[in-house]
């Protein structure tokens, strides 16, 4: 039977087990059938491209001013009730609904929700270090790494800035360039302690290495994987613990997670909105979705007792941080600064560049982006 509507998500449990087994278990037979492609794709591949491939999309929110710029996902209000809309970001944690809206529109349902948190490996540290400062100590000590493959080291800069008390973006990235210093020497002095291997590993690659036995007591910043907070599979158990704090108190951390999208090649019929709408709803994000290696955009499933017992109590210990989240630019090109600058950051980071050059490059790559960006710029 060829299923009606195409979908897209990435190729990690929580992202596609529970959509799986929804569309085995809970959507009318031939309604969809789901297909995944790898972190990297996800994270970086063109939206318009998927977009017109697939009907439903499991996106990333910096790719949201990209797909509006062309024109390729639906409006979620030419779907939906406005009062639906609003009990579903009431519903959610943090700024997860609010991620997914570009300029008065919603463009996306917040399926998943992820940010950076802290993790530590199984066999070292018996509490996490609550600030920068203990973090910079207990690396004299030991092995502490940084997520830093792919885009995710530009993406500690930033949850970095935000616990210096900085909020990246504006017409030059980082207003205070003290700030911007104070931060990338941080970055650099860990970098230069990290275990070789660990450079080199995405979240995903960290946190199994961590969970396997590697030497590795300390991750400050990675997006949070409930499948790790569990042993299973030959894994032990990580522990996940807030984001380190900054002189200004703030747990400084950018969001991650994904949305549901609609494309525009879609056509929408009421079974498939349905099932949307079950996918959004408290059964679902309390006990289906958990219960199938999912991470639930809902706080009532955050903050639930059962929930946080199965799940090694990922939620409860990560809570605050991600309630706090960071919402990334969002405007047209924004993708593309973001790997740009990553590897800059890290080839600045290789070469033990002064954090002065690195952050006039970091500067130089944002300005250039915000001057090519076709549409608003947030």
């Amino acid at each position: 039977m060829i299923s009606r509507y195409q979908g897209l998500t990435w190729d990690h449990p929580r992202g596609f087990a529970a959509l799986f087994a929804a569309e085995r278990e809970i959507a009318p037979a031939g309604l969809l059938h789901w297909e995944k492609q790898p972190l990297e794709g996800f994270e970086s591949h063109p939206i318009g491209d998927l977009a017109a491939r697939f009907d439903l999309l499991v996106l990333d929110h910096p790719h949201i001013g990209e797909a509006a710029s062309l024109d390729c996902l639906l409006p979620l209000a030419e779907l939906f009730s406005p009062q639906e809309l609003a009990r579903w970001a009431a519903a959610t944690i943090g700024p997860a609904m609010a991620s997914y809206r570009w300029q008065g529109a919603q463009f996306a349902l917040p399926l998943d929700v992820a940010t950076q948190v802290a993790v530590c490996g199984p066999d070292f540290l018996a509490d996490a270090p609550d600030d920068w400062d203990a973090v910079i100590r207990l690396s004299e000590t030991a092995p502490v790494a940084l997520s830093v493959a792919g885009p995710h080291a530009v993406l500690s800069f930033y949850s970095l800035l935000l616990s210096l008390g900085e909020t990246p973006g504006g017409d030059e990235l980082v207003a205070d360039e003290q700030v911007g210093r104070e931060a990338l020497s941080i970055l650099a002095r860990l970098h230069s302690r990290a275990p070789g291997f660990s450079r080199h590993l995405n979240p995903i690659g960290l946190l199994e290495a961590m969970a396997a036995g590697a030497e590795l007591a300390y991750v400050p910043l990675v997006y949070g994987y409930v499948t790790y907070a569990t042993p299973g599979d030959g894994r032990r158990a990580l522990r996940f613990a807030e984001a380190p704090r900054g002189p200004s108190g703030r747990r400084g951390s950018v969001l991650g997670g994904t949305g549901m999208a609609i494309t525009r090649r879609c056509r929408p019929d009421p079974l498939l909105l349905d099932h949307l709408r079950w996918l959004m709803s408290t059964e679902a994000q309390t006990g289906f979705i958990p219960g199938h290696a999912g991470q639930p955009s809902a706080v009532a499933a955050w903050r639930d007792r059962a929930v946080n017992l199965a799940a090694g109590q990922f939620y409860a210990t990560t809570l605050e941080t991600t309630a706090a989240a960071w919402v990334r630019p969002r405007f047209d090109g924004y993708i593309a600064f973001q790997n740009d600058a990553a590897a800059a950051l890290v080839d600045g980071l290789n070469a033990a560049s002064p954090p002065a050059a690195i952050l006039a490059v970091l500067r130089d790559l944002w300005r250039r982006a915000r001057e090519r960006a076709r549409g608003p710029l947030s």
